[in-house]
């Protein structure tokens, strides 16, 4: 069985940073799939759940919402290892193309005050689960860490 194409980038020297995972074509659009990388692969604990359903739910929110980009958001979710997000977009992106957007998304998590959108029964198959403090300490750390000053080792997967 041939490795899928995110099985195949090296995680021992992956940093945390915006990568273009793969691009697809459906019908004749073009989908383009980031890799939205929060914590070191295998070198760092991975964030929690509680956390990681609040960056889901305010990513998403502020993603579908956010004027220039909402009707191009296909899909803002966690990865399975806990290190980071998966952002897929309708259209053909370089990685640089998007870190304004992902600035302006983890400065809005950050910043925010208030109850968390969806974090409901009625809403949320697992509501309670949330950790807004948690939530902006990694919001805030991937600003200062990843895209204050962001270059191409953090833009580009690997060898």
């Amino acid at each position: 069985m041939e490795k899928i194409a995110s099985f195949t980038v090296n995680h021992l020297k992956l940093l945390p940073g915006i990568y273009v995972s793969r691009k697809d074509r459906v019908g004749e659009q073009i989908v383009t799939t980031f890799d939205i990388r929060m914590t070191r692969p295998n070198e760092e604990p991975v964030m929690n759940t509680a956390e990681v359903h609040t960056i889901e739910h305010l990513g998403a929110t502020f993603l579908r919402n956010e004027e220039q980009v909402k009707d191009r958001v296909i899909y803002f979710g966690p990865m399975g290892c806990w290190t980071g997000f998966y952002l897929i977009l309708a259209g053909d992106y370089l990685s640089r193309d998007i870190v304004s957007l992902m600035r302006e998304m983890f400065c809005f998590i950050r910043d925010y005050e208030g109850e968390i959108p969806g974090a409901a029964a009625r809403d949320c198959g697992n509501y309670l689960d949330m950790n807004l403090p948690m939530a902006k300490y990694y919001a805030d750390r991937y600003i200062r860490e990843v895209l204050d000053g962001i270059d191409e080792s953090r833009l580009t997967y690997p060898e």
